[in-house]
């Protein structure tokens, strides 16, 4: 699973369909995960860019990692984004 959007960085590089995938995820709390969120230019590349998020955890909701991925559809930086 991974998130797919174009996007421009800091330094204002724009990557057309960047791939954004969540990795390294760990339960911090009972309620709560820390993941990171690598983006690549494509899935062969290696990352262009790396973001810790904190979400919330529901432990009677889906799994860790597609709650992850609900998590960053609802940030204003990932809006638009579609499953790839």
């Amino acid at each position: 699973m991974a998130l797919r959007k174009t996007v421009t960085t800091v330094h204002g590089l724009t990557c057309t369909d960047a791939y954004h995938r969540v990795e390294n995820l760990t339960l911090t709390q009972k309620d709560q995960v820390s993941f990171f969120v690598r983006s690549y230019a494509s899935t062969a590349n290696k990352p262009f860019n790396e973001t810790v998020i904190y979400s919330p955890y529901d432990l009677d909701g889906a799994n860790p990692l597609a709650q992850a991925y609900q998590h960053l559809k609802t940030q204003p930086e990932f809006a638009g984004a579609t499953d790839c």
